[in-house]
């Protein structure tokens, strides 16, 4: 087994979670962020939205990595980055 799903509060915008665990008798922290990506301006097309998630993930530091992309609303996008280790 690779995941595990744990229930984490309601986050605020740009929020990092941080998740101490056991394997194996030896501790790790598990480094989350959960960012809200805003569609810029009044972006129309499902076109433009995929160009700026792109642009957005793309940019990113690369000490993190994409691991979640949640549905889009006519708003925003949530996406979640894990550290890597």
């Amino acid at each position: 087994m690779r995941e595990v799903v744990i229930l984490i509060p309601e986050l605020d915008k740009d929020q990092n979670v941080e998740i101490d665990v056991r394997i194996d008798g030896r501790n790790r922290c598990l480094q989350y962020r959960v960012e809200l990506l805003d569609w810029e301006g009044n972006v129309a097309s499902g076109d433009d939205k995929v160009t700026v998630l792109r642009h957005k993930i793309e940019s990113y530091d690369k000490d993190w990595e994409l691991i979640e992309i949640g549905p889009p609303t006519d708003k925003n996008i949530t996406l979640m980055f894990k550290k890597k280790t």
